[in-house]
Protein backbone atom coordinates (compact mmCIF):
# COMPACT_ATOMS: atom_id res chain seq x y z
CA UNK A 1 0.00 0.00 0.00
CA UNK A 2 1.30 3.47 -0.91
CA UNK A 3 -0.40 6.13 1.23
CA UNK A 4 0.93 9.29 2.84
CA UNK A 5 -0.65 11.98 5.01
CA UNK A 6 1.21 15.25 5.57
CA UNK A 7 0.48 18.36 7.62
CA UNK A 8 2.59 21.39 6.84
CA UNK A 9 2.85 24.94 5.51
CA UNK A 10 3.19 26.08 1.91
CA UNK A 11 6.63 27.58 1.23
CA UNK A 12 5.21 29.79 -1.56
CA UNK A 13 2.01 30.27 -3.54
CA UNK A 14 0.96 27.23 -5.63
CA UNK A 15 1.86 27.12 -9.33
CA UNK A 16 -1.08 26.28 -11.60
CA UNK A 17 -0.45 25.02 -15.14
CA UNK A 18 -2.40 23.37 -17.92
CA UNK A 19 -1.12 20.43 -19.96
CA UNK A 20 -1.31 20.38 -23.76
CA UNK A 21 -4.40 18.19 -23.45
CA UNK A 22 -6.07 20.80 -21.20
CA UNK A 23 -5.71 19.06 -17.82
CA UNK A 24 -5.01 21.34 -14.86
CA UNK A 25 -2.13 20.59 -12.48
CA UNK A 26 -1.03 22.48 -9.38
CA UNK A 27 2.35 22.14 -7.69
CA UNK A 28 3.64 23.46 -4.38
CA UNK A 29 6.18 22.61 -1.71
CA UNK A 30 5.03 21.70 1.78
CA UNK A 31 7.30 22.36 4.78
CA UNK A 32 6.62 19.57 7.28
CA UNK A 33 8.14 19.83 10.77
CA UNK A 34 10.12 16.85 11.99
CA UNK A 35 8.88 15.38 15.29
CA UNK A 36 12.22 16.07 17.02
CA UNK A 37 14.69 18.92 17.37
CA UNK A 38 18.27 18.97 16.14
CA UNK A 39 21.21 18.70 18.57
CA UNK A 40 21.27 22.50 18.92
CA UNK A 41 17.56 22.52 19.90
CA UNK A 42 16.26 24.01 16.64
CA UNK A 43 13.27 22.46 14.89
CA UNK A 44 13.96 21.02 11.45
CA UNK A 45 11.59 20.57 8.53
CA UNK A 46 11.39 18.51 5.36
CA UNK A 47 10.39 20.27 2.14
CA UNK A 48 8.15 17.95 0.15
CA UNK A 49 6.94 18.64 -3.40
CA UNK A 50 3.19 18.05 -3.87
CA UNK A 51 1.28 17.69 -7.16
CA UNK A 52 -2.52 17.88 -7.46
CA UNK A 53 -4.52 17.16 -10.64
CA UNK A 54 -8.04 18.02 -11.84
CA UNK A 55 -10.73 19.98 -10.02
CA UNK A 56 -8.80 19.75 -6.75
CA UNK A 57 -5.86 21.41 -8.52
CA UNK A 58 -8.04 24.37 -9.49
CA UNK A 59 -9.36 24.69 -5.95
CA UNK A 60 -5.86 24.47 -4.44
CA UNK A 61 -4.47 27.00 -6.90
CA UNK A 62 -7.25 29.50 -6.20
CA UNK A 63 -7.49 28.98 -2.44
CA UNK A 64 -4.06 28.21 -0.99
CA UNK A 65 -1.28 30.69 -0.33
CA UNK A 66 2.22 30.96 1.08
CA UNK A 67 2.43 30.14 4.79
CA UNK A 68 -0.98 28.49 4.96
CA UNK A 69 -1.28 25.18 6.79
CA UNK A 70 -2.79 22.33 4.79
CA UNK A 71 -3.35 18.62 5.26
CA UNK A 72 -2.48 16.54 2.19
CA UNK A 73 -3.40 12.90 1.58
CA UNK A 74 -2.05 10.94 -1.35
CA UNK A 75 0.73 8.66 -2.52
CA UNK A 76 4.49 8.88 -3.01
CA UNK A 77 5.67 8.76 -6.61
CA UNK A 78 9.27 8.35 -7.75
CA UNK A 79 10.05 8.98 -11.39
CA UNK A 80 13.18 9.50 -13.42
CA UNK A 81 14.20 11.30 -16.59
CA UNK A 82 17.31 12.02 -18.63
CA UNK A 83 18.61 15.56 -18.16
CA UNK A 84 20.00 17.69 -21.00
CA UNK A 85 23.55 16.84 -19.91
CA UNK A 86 22.81 13.10 -20.31
CA UNK A 87 22.65 12.32 -16.60
CA UNK A 88 19.73 10.44 -15.07
CA UNK A 89 17.64 12.47 -12.59
CA UNK A 90 15.24 11.16 -9.96
CA UNK A 91 12.22 13.04 -8.64
CA UNK A 92 10.29 12.09 -5.50
CA UNK A 93 6.94 13.82 -5.00
CA UNK A 94 3.55 13.36 -3.41
CA UNK A 95 0.58 12.98 -5.76
CA UNK A 96 -2.30 14.31 -3.68
CA UNK A 97 -5.72 12.68 -3.91
CA UNK A 98 -7.22 14.95 -1.27
CA UNK A 99 -6.33 18.07 0.69
CA UNK A 100 -7.97 19.94 3.56
CA UNK A 101 -7.70 23.50 4.76
CA UNK A 102 -6.33 23.58 8.29
CA UNK A 103 -6.66 27.34 8.65
CA UNK A 104 -8.19 30.19 6.71
CA UNK A 105 -5.97 32.10 4.30
CA UNK A 106 -6.28 35.23 6.47
CA UNK A 107 -5.03 33.29 9.52
CA UNK A 108 -1.81 32.39 7.68
CA UNK A 109 -0.88 36.05 7.17
CA UNK A 110 1.17 37.83 9.86
CA UNK A 111 -1.08 39.09 12.60
CA UNK A 112 -2.19 42.70 12.27
CA UNK A 113 -2.67 44.71 15.47
CA UNK A 114 -6.33 44.69 16.44
CA UNK A 115 -8.08 47.69 17.88
CA UNK A 116 -10.30 45.60 20.13
CA UNK A 117 -9.29 42.37 21.86
CA UNK A 118 -10.72 39.26 20.27
CA UNK A 119 -13.45 37.53 22.24
CA UNK A 120 -12.81 34.05 23.58
CA UNK A 121 -14.16 31.08 21.67
CA UNK A 122 -13.03 32.19 18.23
CA UNK A 123 -16.02 34.41 17.50
CA UNK A 124 -13.98 37.54 16.87
CA UNK A 125 -15.68 40.74 17.94
CA UNK A 126 -19.15 39.23 17.91
CA UNK A 127 -21.21 40.71 20.72
CA UNK A 128 -18.59 43.29 21.71
CA UNK A 129 -20.53 46.30 20.40
CA UNK A 130 -22.24 48.33 23.14
CA UNK A 131 -25.17 50.69 22.45
CA UNK A 132 -25.60 53.92 24.40
CA UNK A 133 -29.27 54.24 23.46
CA UNK A 134 -31.97 53.83 26.04
CA UNK A 135 -34.13 50.79 25.70
CA UNK A 136 -37.77 51.93 25.09
CA UNK A 137 -39.46 49.49 27.51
Amino acid sequence: MNKIILLGRLTKDPEVRYTQSGKVVTQFTLAVDRPFAAADGKKEADFIPVVIWGKSAELAGNSLGKGQRVLVEGRVQIRNYDANDGSKRWVTEVIADHFEFVERKADAQPAQPQQQPQAAGGFGNMGSQVFDEEIPF
